[in-house]
């Protein structure tokens, strides 16, 4: 199933906590100058403007990365604003909010010479969408599955990895194959860093890729979950967002705690934020 087209949903709160638990990780792992290689299994364009047909159909950005942007003057945490000074470099103006960029504009825009990004996207009409993206040289585009082609790169040439994995989860098997692309992964690149993320639906199928990856064997798997409301029997659509951060490093989840004391009110008066180690610490 190909249908999932994330401008629909783009800039919305799993936007935030995603994409800021991303600039998080990458802004601690570039305080060390050894090469890095950036895997992103589902990519998506890259840039979404707002104003198209798709993002305008449900605004969904009007819930997530608005708010923050109306109120970043008052917003004083230091990984939250340097993070929205970051988003106003996607903009063609930069006082005025009018694309949203996804993963691999916030992982191509801190490429150094040494370190490599390969792109992978499965959906042909949105790889089209990321071929017309600017990207830097060490940046590669590959049309397929990226969970299937993270396997066939790891090990990696440079010391070090860091691979999002951020599927649409159409398919329930996708919990299972995550567990499964994270395993070999780590089998393969010990000190990897992985992140992925997930939605929190009534169903409650992430329970299959938490429970997996509980019993894989991984030792450090750090958890948050931000959710929009408490849900119910009469509950519908995603109610919430949850990242895991494997191998995370030193001090995220303090982080992000405190840049998330500022967005939760943002968000609505029954948000909620909470982390904690799934494995490990």
């Amino acid at each position: 199933m190909l249908s999932y087209q994330h401008a629909y949903h783009a800039g919305n709160f799993a936007d935030v906590q995603k994409h800021l638990t991303l600039y998080a990780v990458v802004d601690y792992l570039l305080r060390k100058k050894s090469a890095i290689t950036y895997i992103d299994t589902h990519a998506g364009r890259g840039l979404y403007p707002l104003n198209t047909k798709e993002t305008q159909r449900l605004q969904e950005y009007r819930e997530g990365i608005w708010p923050l942007w109306q109120a970043s003057e008052q917003l004083t945490d230091p990984l939250l604003s340097s993070w929205l000074t970051m988003l106003g470099a996607a903009q063609p103006h930069a006082s005025e909010l009018t694309h949203y960029p996804g993963s691999p504009w916030w992982l191509s825009q801190p490429l150094r010479e040494q370190d490599r990004l390969t792109l992978f996207e499965l959906h042909p009409g949105e790889h089209e969408h990321l071929s017309t993206q600017s990207l830097p040289l060490q940046a590669q585009r590959i049309y397929g599955d990226g969970l299937a082609g993270l396997s066939g790169l790891v090990p990696v040439a440079t010391p070090r990895l860091c691979v999002l994995i951020d599927p649409s989860y159409e398919r329930k098997a996708e919990y299972q194959e995550v567990v499964d692309a994270a395993a070999y992964s780590l089998a393969k690149v010990r000190h990897a860093v992985l992140l992925v993320w997930y939605p929190l639906l009534p169903a409650g199928n992430h329970h299959t890729l938490l429970n997996g990856l509980r019993e894989s064997g991984i030792r450090k798997i750090w958890r948050s979950e931000l959710q929009r409301y408490t849900p119910n029997e009469q509950s519908h659509g995603m109610y919430g967002s949850g990242m895991l951060v494997i191998n995370p490093p030193w001090g995220l989840d303090e982080r992000l705690a405190a840049a998330m004391t500022h967005i939760t009110p943002l968000l609505g008066p029954n948000s909620d934020y909470r982390s904690e180690w799934l494995v490990g610490e």
